[in-house]
């Protein structure tokens, strides 16, 4: 994600770093070469060009794709901040654990019970992330339990429900050694099925896109829009219309690469959540809680905060 302070004229005609332009660069490159073409063409051979469609055709068209786009780009910032929600609430139910296992547990006798169950969250928080971008959830997770639990995620289907499912067993034996009453592990097992609704909600959003005919449909009539637009404008706009067409190509394709960013919050793109930030969060609140050495924040490279 982007973190940088309010743009000057400066920073706004010439920073690169969180845009979308590289991506589109070739695009708006090949289109307004097409569209100096086309006027050299007309200008070259009027009567191959003798009625052009004016402005008023395009303005129709162009208003019509400029609501599709803002519908498109709409549902794909709803999946980007609902994404954002969800780990946020995993940080704070993090947190909330991590005051919440010392007072229903005190004391020295319940000390490693109190480690083991708080390691799990980590545990649970790195699986989850590893699963998001496609690496391995129980190598990751394995850092933060001993060797016989991190051999119990091998060949699990969702290591990080397996995680939960440790940390519940853990609450379950001590709540039959009396160490907790009912009360305090119903309260307990909440929290525990709080992450995992947010587990769940991670994977939906993973693994339920934009309908495809969505995006379709927006790049397949920009692409066509983008080719018929230096026709009709070239006759009015002359060599102004290589210019008229960088501006328009760049927008509806700028739009549409931040909606494919936006679409799949957990990748590594510029625009996609911190994630490495967030679990970095959730690390140091639990090895605060258990007395571990506590890693430095991650910051913000050249304003890109991964």
């Amino acid at each position: 994600m982007i973190v940088r302070p309010r743009p000057t004229l400066l920073t706004v005609l010439f920073a690169l770093r969180g845009s979308v332009l590289p991506r589109v660069a070739p695009i708006v490159v090949g289109l307004t070469a097409f569209s100096v073409l086309v006027v050299a063409a007309e200008q070259r051979w009027p009567s191959v060009f003798p009625i052009t469609a004016g402005v008023g055709p395009f303005t129709l068209i162009g208003l019509a794709l400029s609501i599709f786009l803002s519908f498109r780009n709409n549902a794909c910032y709803d999946r980007w901040w609902e994404a954002r929600k969800a780990w946020g609430t995993l940080i704070l139910e993090t947190r909330s654990l991590s005051r919440t296992f010392p007072a229903v547990l005190p004391g020295a006798e319940h000390l490693e019970t109190r480690r083991i169950c708080l390691l799990r969250v980590v545990a649970f928080a790195s699986a989850l992330h590893a699963g998001l971008r496609g690496a391995d959830e129980t190598k990751a997770a394995s850092l933060w339990l001993t060797k016989s639990d991190g051999a119990l995620l091998v060949d699990r289907p969702s290591p990080a429900d397996a995680i939960l499912a440790l940390l519940l067993a853990d609450l379950s034996r001590a709540y039959r050694a009396g160490s907790i009453t009912d009360v305090l592990f119903a309260m307990l097992e909440r929290r525990v099925a709080e992450l995992s609704a947010i587990h769940t909600t991670c994977e939906r959003i993973r693994h339920t896109p934009v309908p495809f005919a969505y995006t379709l449909l927006v790049y397949r009539t920009a692409w066509l829009y983008c080719l018929f637009l230096p026709v009709g404008l070239s006759g009015s706009l002359g060599w102004a219309t290589p210019l008229a067409v960088a501006l328009v190509s760049y927008t509806f394709f700028g739009l549409d690469a931040l909606g494919d960013e936006l679409e799949e919050p957990f990748g590594r793109e510029q625009n996609d959540l911190p994630m490495d930030a967030m679990l970095r969060t959730v690390e140091r609140t639990v090895l605060d809680a258990v007395g571990g050495p506590l890693p430095p924040p991650l910051e913000a490279d050249h304003y890109w905060l991964r």
